[in-house]
């Protein structure tokens, strides 16, 4: 039977829009590997291009503007597939990506939460203490907001202090679009490793990029730093961050699955 000619009319002038696929955004392989619920974790020394980098223009954008800004020593990468709870090769609607903005925008839910540290070969607390605050210069306590309508972009400033580099004050820039979260942590102050200051004030960028990807969230996660060119240092640095990044997934996970499950 075929269709009234206004209704295909219709089906070319407003094609279904999809989102992509695990495959065309990693590789067949790397999805292979990650569908089986394993992630894949990199880090590298020196001037070093992303390996594990999703082939999304938009993540590739920010990526590229944050390694020509900073001009890393230190480079982790980590991609992993979240699940989701619903229809196969759904696409996450506008309801799903607000309520999943604003779980990310909860910044005092990273209180607590541990990692794995390879150097102490034992769970250790990430953020001792989370606060949202107004200003890096008042740094007066607020609570962090929630959006009814989307926005396009939401900065927030928060104080955290954590057991290895101490009490520092950040910046987070989240972006928004169709199919992509973007948020980006910032150091506004110097991060020290006892009395060592270790990375500079502005010399960290911690980028997690949250893509759609048919049934599934492929959130990839990376920390560039200038840091330091002290013997040994930038190795400990590298995989703490390393360590540190999968800990911020874990944290995505459990605010994902107010969303989805």
């Amino acid at each position: 039977m075929k269709l009234p000619i206004y209704i295909a009319i219709a089906v070319v002038l407003n094609p279904p829009v999809f989102s992509d696929t695990p495959e065309k955004l990693v590789g067949v392989e790397q999805a292979a590997i990650l569908r089986e619920g394993s992630s894949i974790n990199r880090v590298a020394q020196k001037a070093s291009k992303p390996e594990l980098l999703p082939d999304d223009p938009t993540v590739r954008k920010w990526i590229d503007e944050v390694i020509h800004t900073l001009e890393p020593s230190i480079l982790t990468e980590s991609l992993n597939l979240y699940k989701k709870n619903n229809a196969i090769n759904a696409r996450w609607t506008e309801e799903e990506k607000l309520a999943l903005l604003n779980e990310t925008l909860d910044l005092e839910s990273l209180a607590g939460l541990e990692y794995y540290s390879e150097s102490r070969k034992a769970m250790r607390i990430f953020y001792e203490t989370s606060q949202v605050i107004d200003d890096p210069s008042s740094k007066n306590i607020q609570k962090p907001p929630q959006y009814k309508i989307l926005p396009t972009t939401v900065t927030l400033y928060a104080r955290q202090k954590d057991l290895t580099f101490g009490d520092n004050i950040y910046q987070y820039d989240y972006y928004v679009y169709e199919n992509t979260l973007i948020f980006i942590q910032q150091n506004l102050t110097t991060l020290s490793m006892s009395i060592i200051p270790a990375v500079g004030k502005n010399n960290l960028r911690s980028v997690v990029a949250v893509l759609d990807a048919e049934d599934y969230l492929l959130v990839y996660a990376a920390s560039f730093a200038k840091t330091v060119s002290i013997p040994g240092m930038r190795e400990r640095i590298g995989k703490s961050f390393s360590s540190r990044a999968n800990a911020v997934l874990g944290w995505f996970v459990q605010q994902a699955d107010k969303v989805f499950k």
